[in-house]
């Protein structure tokens, strides 16, 4: 009886340390958790981005310059006065 005790003591204290649930798994969850925290953190901001580039397109605040650089870039129309600056290909 003592020793099946004993057994069993060590098959609990074995997977306290090294279980699912156990120590070691604890510090890779803690690791894991701190790089989540991060990429959360990440999208936060780029959802912030987001939502300020939407706000921009709301109608009762429409800024017409922001319209009419992306009227002119969706339609591919210039000014005559505009400067074009055209980047190196390299060719």
């Amino acid at each position: 009886m003592t020793a099946g005790l004993l057994a069993f003591q060590g098959y609990l204290g074995y997977h306290v340390v090294t279980g699912a649930f156990g120590i070691d798994s604890q510090r890779e969850m803690l690791a894991e958790i701190t790089i989540l925290e991060a990429r959360r953190a990440a999208l936060e901001t780029e959802i912030e981005s987001y939502e300020h580039r939407i706000a921009l397109f709301d109608p009762r605040r429409l800024d017409p310059d922001i319209l009419t650089e992306r009227a002119r870039a969706l339609l591919g129309l210039v000014h005559p006065d505009d400067i074009i600056i055209v980047p190196d290909d390299g060719i």
